[in-house]
C-alpha cells in the first residue's frame, strides 16, 4: 500500500518526497531523483559515492568538520 511514484510537491512540506542521493541504480520506488549526481559531486562532508572517505564502519556517523578535531587534539 506504498507509494509507487514519487509527488513532486511544494519543498519542505509532506506535498513533496523525499530525495535520494544514494547510486541511482538503488533508488526506492517513490523517491525523488537527486538533483546533483551523488557519484561525483561533493556533500557537505567532502565526499562522493565515488570517494567515500571511510576507513572504518563508525566512519558512517562522522559530521563535517570531524577530521580538523582529530588533527588538532
Amino acid at each position: 500500500m506504498g507509494m509507487n511514484t514519487p509527488k513532486d510537491g511544494t519543498p519542505g512540506t509532506t506535498d513533496q518526497s523525499p530525495r535520494w542521493e544514494g547510486p541511482e541504480e538503488n533508488r526506492p520506488r517513490g523517491y525523488l531523483p537527486a538533483k546533483d549526481d551523488p557519484d561525483s559531486a561533493r556533500d557537505a562532508n567532502g565526499e562522493s559515492n565515488a570517494d567515500p572517505q571511510v576507513k572504518k564502519i563508525s566512519e558512517g556517523l562522522k559530521q563535517r568538520g570531524d577530521d580538523d578535531k582529530k588533527a588538532r587534539d
